[in-house]
């Protein structure tokens, strides 16, 4: 039983399917330009890790994957698993361009969007475990 009144609860799951068709479709988009122009995503990977081009294409191949995974209920809720789990994956990334001073080519040179990149993985990370309703394995199910 829901303490919240049906039209608000209505809002609420219409906010929840926009936020997730929004984030499967970037998703989606950002995972294609991993293979169509790879060499801005090889620039921002961390020099101490190897095979820069493979990892670009496997994290590229991962994106894709979840965003349409979240779009689909029978695969929703795993895919936004994975989902969060190669955000964490690739936040290094995020660490070295603010570290040493790494910017995407064509992208403003502003050290405040390095700076901003660093909790945008977390609202990303806030908006699939919302928008795909997932429960930590210690929670209860209603």
């Amino acid at each position: 039983m829901s303490l919240l009144p049906p039209s608000f609860s209505e809002k609420l799951r219409k906010y929840k399917l926009h936020l997730r068709v929004f984030m499967g479709l970037n998703f989606i988009a950002v995972g294609i330009a991993h293979f169509i122009s790879p060499e801005p995503f090889v620039s921002i990977v961390p020099p101490y890790l190897p095979a820069h081009y493979t990892l670009v294409y496997v994290s590229g191949f991962f994106e894709v994957l979840g965003g349409f995974g979240i779009l689909l209920r029978s695969s929703r809720k795993i895919a936004a698993w994975g989902l969060l789990a190669l955000l964490v994956a690739v936040y290094p990334a995020n660490i070295h361009m603010l570290v040493n001073d790494v910017y995407i080519e064509g992208f403003p040179k502003l050290r405040i969007g390095l700076w901003l990149r660093m909790p945008l993985q977390f609202v990303f990370m806030a908006a699939i475990y919302w928008s795909c309703e997932l429960k930590w394995p210690f929670e209860k199910s209603k």
